[in-house]
């Protein structure tokens, strides 16, 4: 909407590439005030359909559904010679383009394909349906399924005028046409709130495309709003979209310490030898989407927060990024806060509060294909408050554990 756009504009224009980028951004009506004149930073606008007419037309029950749906068929009649995949998402999400490019490289965009995401939150799946993409962190339709999808447009909306949620709309109609879901695993609803950071900092073993609803959780990095942390992140995605958020374990065995990167976002120190099949759940550090009294709540494990001083990270944040002589990429974290809880005395007493910012040095190279994690090495002198960590390939018979 033009009235939400004046403080979300910063999130699309965070990952948004002018003249690079083809799409446009729909509004319900012209903009005014401080948009005027137009960001050459945002995407080219177009004014939605006249609403009021097409839901006299369709007799459809919500017009904000009809407006979102409608807007599939208002955005592909634009007619970009060229075009194989066409996305819709809402502008309260960040995309990461360079990942989809590639993902959707492996796929024939001549034939009819429907990605998405799930809801993290387990009974929105169920109200709504496991079969849909969630719209607003984007779902993808490939040339053939979009032009088939357009040409009933008016048809379906006819079909479901009593439906009023606006993604379960266009899978209905979708599966009309004879195509199902094919989920993608780095599309991301985000129907969480409160406190990203455990989600991502255990993020899945898949290439990053998408988080949305970053109106409705904390800023992501501590000591910035919402727009600084998204600008943050995207620092670190210009340099390696492919291991934006993936998860390189390894351990430090000499003082007992494990070590979790989520590259461009943040690094844990345990102090404890722990198995990867532990620290790959995801802390819960936020909260459900909505109240729910009984587990299960989410489509994912998660391990719950602890004051245990073996089992409590030292948490450290992304701070910069560089390119080194070697043509390596060096990420730099620093700690959050004090952990302030004493020692793991169960493997010695070997505190890693002093340690206070941590260099990880990963290849330039793209890494798209991910059958296995990377590995790491870990160089750090007795006393000294910085750590390096090293990424490469894990060795055939390499147990991270």
């Amino acid at each position: 909407s033009e009235k939400a756009w004046h403080h979300r504009k910063s999130y699309i224009e965070s990952w948004w590439r002018p003249n690079i980028t083809n799409g446009y951004l729909l509004l319900d009506v012209p903009p005014k005030g401080d948009l005027l004149p137009w960001s050459s930073n945002s995407p080219p606008y177009r004014i939605s359909d006249d609403v009021p007419k097409l839901v006299n037309e369709t007799k459809h029950v919500d017009a904000t559904v009809l407006r979102l749906v409608h807007g599939i068929m208002e955005v592909f009649r634009e007619g970009h010679e060229g075009v194989r995949w066409l996305v819709m998402g809402d502008d309260d999400s960040i995309f990461f383009v360079d990942n989809m490019v590639d993902i959707l490289a492996h796929y024939d965009h001549t034939k009819y394909y429907y990605f998405g995401g799930h809801s993290e939150f387990i009974l929105s799946n169920y109200w709504y349906s496991f079969n849909q993409g969630f719209g607003g962190a984007g779902f993808i339709l490939s040339y053939p399924l979009a032009k088939a999808l357009a040409r009933d447009m008016m048809s379906c909306l006819k079909r479901y005028a009593y439906l009023n949620a606006a993604d379960r709309t266009t899978m209905t109609c979708i599966a009309d046409i004879g195509v199902n879901l094919s989920p993608l695993q780095g599309i991301h609803q985000i129907d969480l709130r409160g406190d990203l950071s455990g989600f991502l900092s255990s993020h899945p073993k898949s290439l990053l495309m998408s988080l949305h609803h970053f109106d409705m959780v904390d800023p992501i990095f501590p000591f910035m709003d919402r727009a600084q942390s998204i600008f943050h992140l995207q620092n670190a995605a210009k340099y390696d979209q492919s291991r934006m958020l993936q998860q390189t374990i390894c351990h430090h065995r000499s003082k007992s310490w494990t070590f979790s990167v989520s590259w461009g976002y943040s690094v844990h120190i345990y102090e404890k030898i722990m198995p990867r099949s532990w620290i790959q759940r995801p802390i819960e550090t936020f909260k459900p989407w909505q109240n729910s009294p009984n587990p299960p709540r989410y489509m994912f494990d998660v391990r719950s927060t602890s004051r245990d001083p073996c089992e409590a990270p030292h948490i450290f944040f992304f701070k910069s990024v560089e390119k080194t002589p070697k043509n390596e990429i060096v990420t730099t974290y620093s700690r959050a806060w004090p952990r302030g809880i004493g020692n793991c005395s169960f493997t010695g007493n070997y505190s890693a509060e002093y340690v206070s910012e941590i260099h990880v040095y990963s290849p330039s190279t793209k890494r798209i294909q991910i059958d296995r994690c990377e590995c790491c090495d870990i160089v750090h002198k007795d006393g000294s408050n910085k750590a390096e960590i090293k990424y490469r390939e894990c060795k055939e018979d390499e147990i991270i554990a």
